[in-house]
């Protein structure tokens, strides 16, 4: 669907009312998305994928014949509502993997879904130069088909209905998950991290316009988010096994760590070569965030209820995605583009604390009793 996204500048000269319509989609995923973690943990993750995959193909493809505002609103609130199809693959891989590899089986499903986001704008930019806009749509809703076609023909799940589908609602599985510590400080973390990243995304291609040469500024911001994107890509499967091996939290801080560190020289770079190459190291660890706190939710999330402890974490990276933006737009008003990139430290630097002193002590803790069991059992 990424190359639907880059194609919104376009879609908005016909659709004034579209900036409404992304808006009116963020805000409902947080709210739908915990429903489908139940029914994951109740009927399986894989159906989930099916149902997500199945519906946006459907959904995306009607989008094409929309006539104006409001049919569009409602056809991106529908999408919003059968979305889904990355947060129920990332409860499938971790439910189906062996715990000693869940970071490396997550860091290659992000190294997938950051290569769909780096080709998805290109690919869509030129079918909407060969077919037309409206054509966009039909082809993509044809893609989202084939993959749930893959998945219903090549992916098998290993789940065991469970017998205790006592209706509850979303507020008693809230409480209930978060008292299984750290669950509640990872998606804090979560919310924070999406919170700062995308506090500075949307507005690198405006700074790349005070840094690039005039004559291909729409190249030079091209390149400069992919590189991030790449640099992502490559890392996500290495830092993955590396949480398996030396644990996710200390790949979780040491990830923050440097994605803040290498934040602050983006703030008083003088040419474009230098932002470039700092986004890179920072999309170096950025590859190590998601599928650390990913793997430690699955190692610590209540049994049976895997697939909505992911959607309580969705909801909050949801959540991090919708203010970011806000608050960041809101921000380099007062302060500049430049003091964005410092702003964003703070989040940062929460996490941090919250990854030193609320969830390592815990990861700790349950590897020394790893050990133990292991030395009894020998």
């Amino acid at each position: 669907e990424r190359s639907i996204i880059s194609l919104r500048p376009r879609q908005s000269a016909n659709l004034p009312q579209n900036g409404e319509n992304k808006k009116a989609v963020r805000k409902l995923a947080p709210t739908i998305i915990p429903f489908w973690g139940r029914l994951a943990d109740w009927r399986g993750r894989k159906l989930m994928i099916l149902r997500s995959g199945f519906g946006m193909a459907l959904v995306v493809s009607l989008t094409g014949f929309a006539t104006g505002p409001v049919s569009l609103l409602l056809l991106r609130l529908l999408n919003g509502v059968v979305s889904g199809f990355i947060p129920a693959s990332i409860g499938l891989v971790s439910t189906n993997t062996p715990k000693e590899r869940v970071g490396y089986a997550l860091g290659v499903l992000q190294a997938g879904a950051v290569s769909g986001g780096i080709c998805g704008p290109l690919f869509g930019g030129l079918l909407a130069d060969l077919m037309g806009f409206r054509s966009i749509f039909y082809v993509t809703g044809a893609l989202i088909l084939v993959a749930g076609i893959v998945v219903l023909f090549f992916v098998h799940e290993k789940f065991t209905p469970t017998n205790q589908q006592v209706k509850t609602s979303t507020l008693a599985d809230f409480k209930k998950i978060i008292h299984h510590a750290p669950i509640l400080s990872l998606c804090m973390i979560t919310f924070l991290l999406q919170l700062a990243l995308m506090g500075i995304n949307p507005l690198v291609p405006i700074f790349v316009q005070e840094l690039a040469p005039q004559a291909n500024i729409a190249f030079y911001a091209g390149l400069t988010v992919a590189t991030m994107g790449v640099a992502n890509m490559l890392t996500a499967p290495v830092l993955g096994k590396l949480s398996d091996k030396k644990g996710a939290d200390r790949v979780l801080f040491f990830a923050s760590l440097g994605v803040a560190i290498f934040s602050i020289p983006q703030a008083f770079v003088v040419e474009l070569w230098q932002l470039i190459l700092l986004r890179f190291f920072t999309g170096l660890c950025l590859g190590g965030l998601l599928p650390a706190v990913n793997t430690l939710i699955r190692l610590h999330a209540p049994v049976g209820m895997e697939s909505r402890t992911y959607s309580f974490s969705n909801s909050a990276m949801y959540l991090g995605n919708m203010l970011g933006p806000i608050l960041g737009g809101a921000a380099v008003g007062l302060i500049g583009i430049r003091g964005i990139f410092l702003l964003a430290i703070i989040p940062l630097v929460i996490s941090l604390i919250l990854t030193r002193f609320k969830v390592t002590p815990i990861e700790r803790s349950a590897r020394r009793q790893m050990k133990e069991q292991l030395v009894l059992r020998e």
